[in-house]
């Protein structure tokens, strides 16, 4: 990447959190995003996101590739937790990123009344009797930017937003910087306005979260 196209991240423009803090008190109706630059940054941010729901008695949805969904459940299982118990509880509900684009994608786009369906499925089987509180995190629209299907990336975060606000729960969006690879600053901004709050993406420490 040319150093005109690398991004920056004074720190004076970011707040800084402790982990168990943050993931801990994020709001039912944050849209969150990161754009990470390697697989150590986003998968210490996944496994603070998923345990502090956990710790905190939610529901939590993890819709992310094959790779990302061994390696939490190997994090999972480092902290003491069993991944069979909270499968049957549908505390912990991982799915393929692939499969589940495939259940709404018509013709290259977002069908969004297939997606509503989709999405309330499995907000519903986590809610469950009890009516928990959930939070999911996606890696759908990272697929479609590493695409090219940019407008259709733009349009899954516009669903995500509606569908957010109707049913009040938390959503955590990753993409790898590594997909932006022209007017890096320009993609960067646009997806970030889609978004309550953006996580630093460039540090990979599981003390402390930069965000602004």
């Amino acid at each position: 990447m040319n150093s005109e196209n690398k991004v920056q991240h004074p720190l004076n423009d970011w707040k800084t959190c402790n982990t168990d803090v943050f993931w801990g008190e994020i709001a039912p109706c944050d849209h969150l995003v990161q754009i990470y630059e390697s697989d150590e940054v986003i998968m210490n941010s996944l496994e603070g996101f998923v345990i502090s729901g956990i710790k905190g008695g939610e529901s939590v949805i993890i819709i992310a590739t094959v790779e990302h969904i061994k390696g939490l459940n190997r994090r999972l299982i480092l902290n003491g937790h069993e991944i069979d118990d909270l499968l049957r509880n549908n505390q912990y509900i991982p799915l393929s990123a692939e499969s589940t684009l495939e259940k709404f994608m018509v013709n290259g786009w977002p069908d969004d009344n297939k997606f509503i369906a989709t999405v309330k499925t499995l907000v519903e089987k986590a809610r469950g009797k009890g009516n928990k509180k959930v939070r999911a995190y996606g890696e759908m629209v990272a697929l479609l930017w590493a695409q090219g299907n940019n407008g259709a990336t733009v349009h899954l975060e516009h669903l995500w937003n509606k569908f957010c606000e109707s049913e009040i729960f938390c959503l955590f969006c990753a993409y790898p910087k590594s997909g932006f690879t022209q007017n890096v600053n320009e993609s960067i901004q646009h997806i970030c306005c889609a978004h309550t709050k953006q996580l630093a993406g460039d540090r990979s420490s599981r003390t402390e979260v930069f965000y602004k």
